[in-house]
């Protein structure tokens, strides 16, 4: 009797060890299911796959326009009667505030300095030695104020009210790439016949930049975060929008609703989980259950 409960005994652990290394082992089969081939599988195409991943995708509003002075200050003498007689900055000089832009002589003898009421860039000028200048005429510098500088953009009517005072912007401006922005008024109107609406969006650089010049703002609204893929694994048909998924080696079609677009990378609302692996660059010539095997983007990449 003795003899029998010690044999039993010792049998238990080795039955618990074994017991756990099965476990074990179907548990390393399941999760590597989806992207190892089966022995008995067919052969078939080899296929790049990725994991679908999850993504921030910013909200975007696109806003095209030019770029123009926020506040540009004209310059003119307090008297009238003046002479020109020596100009001492050009358009396209960046001047302080009191600094001297010309010297004009005064009807009775003498000059005086007509100076800059404040700092920033000088975008025109129409002094000319010997030109007379007064307070009534044309004036012979414009300072645009601070150097301060707005992209005036158009937006469709339907995405205005996505737009909000001090929302972030990229601006992409024609000959001065591509530089940071805010936005600082949005009008409360639109135009009647084009149903697009201004945005100002204020720019900050240090670069000169020409009044006129094209410019694209990328405004930030907001962000969503959720499934991600790459572009170029959807595919588009009568049968609407799908991505082709690999599982136990062979192809499944999932329908999927889009979200924002971001770069290369597209929002799955709907038809994906967070690590379903997805064909990376899906094509009409795979087909529901065709046989595959999967290569890892990362893999093929080494």
């Amino acid at each position: 009797m003795t003899s029998f409960d010690a044999q039993s005994s010792s049998r238990k652990p080795l039955a618990a060890l074994a017991a756990a290394v099965v476990v074990l082992a179907l548990a390393s089969a399941l999760a590597a299911e989806d992207t190892e081939v089966p022995k008995d599988a067919p052969k078939g195409v080899t296929v790049t796959v990725l994991k679908a991943a999850k993504f921030c995708f910013p909200a975007i509003v696109e806003a095209s326009g030019i770029i123009i002075p926020r506040e540009e200050t004209m310059v003119r003498p307090d008297r009238p009667g003046l002479k020109v007689a020596e100009i001492l900055a050009e358009p396209g000089d960046t001047v302080t505030a009191g600094q001297n832009l010309a010297r004009l002589n005064l009807p009775e003898g003498g000059s005086t300095m007509l100076q800059a009421p404040v700092a920033g860039l000088i975008s025109a000028s129409t002094a000319v030695i010997g030109a007379l200048a007064s307070p009534r005429g044309e004036a012979l510098f414009s300072i645009i104020a601070r150097s301060e500088f707005d992209l005036v953009g158009m937006v469709p009517t339907q995405y205005i009210s996505k737009l909000a005072v001090n929302q972030t912007a990229r601006v992409k401006i024609v000959g001065a790439g591509e530089v940071d922005g805010k936005v600082r008024r949005v009008a409360a109107t639109v135009e009647p016949n084009s149903q697009l609406g201004q945005v100002f969006v204020a720019i900050t650089t240090n670069r000169r930049l020409l009044v006129n010049s094209s410019g694209r703002a990328l405004i930030t609204t907001g962000k969503s975060c959720g499934i991600s893929v790459p572009l170029t694994a959807v595919l588009y048909g009568t049968a609407g929008t799908v991505v082709q998924v690999v599982r136990r080696a062979r192809v499944e079609t999932k329908r999927v609703e889009l979200g924002l677009i971001y770069g290369a990378q597209v929002e799955i609302k709907e038809g994906l989980q967070e690590g379903d692996i997805v064909v990376a660059r899906a094509g009409a010539l795979l087909r529901e259950g065709d046989a595959v095997r999967p290569v890892m983007a990362a893999a093929e990449a080494n």
